[in-house]
């Protein structure tokens, strides 16, 4: 098992692998067939700010991927896929911004799947291993903006908000991340509490499906789906997603105000 995490020290920006509370700082393209090779230089992971770990060249997501999370809605036949903006990203300990006029905004949290090859029309044994790992998201949702009377066309704002995607903290690979625990948490209360294992389709099938139309390519990366019933935010909140062997994803909750920058 493997974590890279990117991060901030000074100025500059870069990956590393995460060992204990040691960063490895690593150069070189972390998809490519040669990999990253370490620099020798070290950090504290004290003393570092830790980046959403990898700059997609886009995102998709996919809806009702869990029985829990359907309700008396009947399971699709095919995964569900939207997307979501790459301006959404928020980092680690980074804030979700409730947006001007947003009155229910949830917090969903997902297993995120990150793309290491390129992949068209991809059989399921492709797809798995065009897979180069997996992290924590936290798939922010405006519900009256997704489902309310006066929705949206799209979901453009409802999932695609700025902040709406908080990533992270590491990519881990070498894992079964098919079977994990995942947790969500607001204010330290469990909302969310599911293995990984009661996926309606893994993740091999819906990184196959998509393939099918659009083309991934290494970077890119997809929102599996959340489980079990989500619960509204407000300014204050602390929200945790938690899965096993991947890490904790913190963000706080603070409320919109004109002309703040994320």
């Amino acid at each position: 098992m493997t974590k890279y995490i990117r991060y901030q020290s000074g100025p500059s920006v870069a990956h590393g692998v995460l060992e204990g509370n040691t960063v490895h700082e690593v150069r070189g393209e972390l998809f490519a067939e040669t990999g990253a090779t370490p620099t020798g230089i070290q950090h504290k992971l004290s003393e570092v700010k830790v980046l959403w770990p990898v700059t997609p060249g886009k995102i998709l997501a996919v809806g009702l991927n869990y029985k829990s999370h359907l309700g008396g809605r009947p399971a699709p036949a095919t995964p569900e896929m939207f997307y979501k903006p790459i301006s959404c990203l928020q980092d680690p300990e980074g804030s979700i911004v409730i947006p001007r006029d947003a009155t229910n905004v949830h917090s969903e949290g997902e297993l995120v799947i990150v793309i290491g090859k390129r992949v068209k029309d991809a059989s399921l044994e492709v797809a798995r291993e065009a897979i180069f790992g997996v992290t924590c998201g936290n798939d922010v949702s405006e519900r009256d903006w997704q489902h309310g009377p006066h929705k949206d066309l799209q979901w453009w704002r409802a999932k695609g908000s700025d902040t709406f995607g908080p990533l992270g903290p590491a990519i881990v690979t070498g894992i079964d991340y098919g079977n994990l625990l995942l947790q969500t948490r607001i204010n330290g209360d469990v909302v969310q509490s599911q293995s990984t294992s009661d996926l309606i389709f893994d993740c091999p099938t819906i990184v196959s499906y998509v393939s099918q139309w659009v083309t991934l390519m290494p970077g890119d990366i997809i929102y599996t789906g959340t489980p079990g019933a989500t619960k509204k935010m407000v300014p204050g909140d602390t929200v945790e997603v938690e899965i096993e062997s991947i890490g904790l994803l913190r963000n706080h909750v603070q409320e919109f105000q004109p002309g703040r920058d994320r």
